[in-house]
């Protein structure tokens, strides 16, 4: 595995050994960033980073400042070694955290321009990532109105539905399929009650 494009093109990524993490392709990512760039400036949250190889080639491609959180203690010691040899440590902050129970580091971290979550399939199912998402979206100010929310899922699942986001768009690469979601507008709080206009003095 490697990084594509950018500034750190053709550097090596490490990848735990096992099936609990999924790396993603080289050509799937290729595709990805090819429809995402430019990336200058950008600040990047990546959710169930395994290895942080999507982080990493948002950085690589210009990205300014990447937020990754991971839970396994496995793909959490090869993640800071990938950012250790590429010298990504003055520009990322690591959350060795469940996406839920990180959801206050994460908020003081933010905004974010770009949101990729890529979740073990077996271990957070649609339903609970939508949850996730939906309510990380809902309490806590992590995009504005431009953000991209990116997700990774098997190709044979439907993509996911949220409350908080607007399906944009899907495509299949093989057994992945990504799918591109837009923020939607928040709920306008409540306006002062204004009353009856009865005067209820006694």
């Amino acid at each position: 595995m490697r990084v594509i494009a950018g500034s750190l093109g053709g550097r090596r990524l490490r990848a735990p050994r096992g099936n609990n993490t999924r790396p993603t392709p080289d050509r799937v990512r290729e595709a990805l960033f090819a429809s995402l760039e430019p990336l200058a400036g950008l600040r990047v949250l990546d959710l169930y980073a395994g290895t942080g190889a999507l982080a990493i080639e948002a950085l690589s491609r210009g990205a300014s400042h990447a937020v990754l959180v991971e839970r396994s203690r496995d793909a959490l010691l090869v993640l800071r070694g990938n950012l250790a040899q590429l010298d990504l440590g003055d520009r990322t902050v690591v959350l060795g955290a469940d996406v839920q129970r990180a959801f206050d580091a994460i908020a003081k971290l933010g905004p974010y321009d770009l949101i990729f979550a890529d979740p073990p399939y077996a271990d957070v199912p649609s339903g609970r990532l939508a949850s996730t998402i939906d309510r990380l979206l809902a309490e806590t100010e992590v995009v504005t109105q431009d953000s991209w929310l990116v997700i990774e899922h098997a190709a044979r699942d439907a993509a996911p539905v949220f409350e908080t986001a607007e399906h944009l768009r899907s495509r299949a690469y093989g057994d992945t399929e990504l799918s591109f979601y837009a923020p939607r507008p928040k709920p306008s709080p409540p306006g002062p009650d204004k009353g009856t206009g009865q005067d209820f003095r006694v």
